[in-house]
């Protein structure tokens, strides 16, 4: 298993990997509402803004998480079902966390993810919200 950068060419494949591990283990909790704004939000041009690192094993994209400012706050964090709790989403993390300089790391954590973070070491900083129909709870881990 490696972790590597997506570069433009691969980004087709993460983006697919996250939306249909979405509508699996995501969108039977959401609305419709917040189904359209998680996809608005996946198919909009500033993604490209964000990094996104994979989690490649012989050459097949397992698990990906994607970050905005300078890797303070996470905004994709997501692995193909027939490879959970394999240690993908850790080496995930611990690779964020090696390669981030910030002292907090900031997530809005869906319901499905919250008990993932929390074993990560991220406290909730305040009770579930709703925004446009997507849910979450605003989290941080703090070396």
């Amino acid at each position: 298993m490696e972790i590597i950068k997506i570069d433009e060419l691969q980004l087709t494949d993460a983006i697919e990997l996250i939306w249909s591990t979405f509508l699996q283990f995501e969108a039977p909790d959401y609305s419709k509402e917040g189904i359209q704004s998680f996809k608005d939000f996946i198919n909009d041009k500033k993604l490209k803004t964000l990094e996104f690192w994979g989690a490649y094993d012989n050459n097949e994209l397992k698990g990906v998480i994607a970050t905005n400012d300078n890797r303070k706050h996470i905004c994709c964090f997501f692995v193909k079902a027939q490879y959970h709790r394999q240690g993908i989403g850790r080496r995930l993390w611990e690779y964020l966390l090696e390669n981030s300089l910030s002292k907090i790391i900031t997530v809005n954590s869906s319901p499905y993810a919250v008990c993932v973070y929390h074993k990560f070491g991220f406290t909730a900083l305040d009770t579930e919200q709703v925004s446009d129909g997507i849910r979450y709870t605003a989290m941080k881990y703090e070396r």
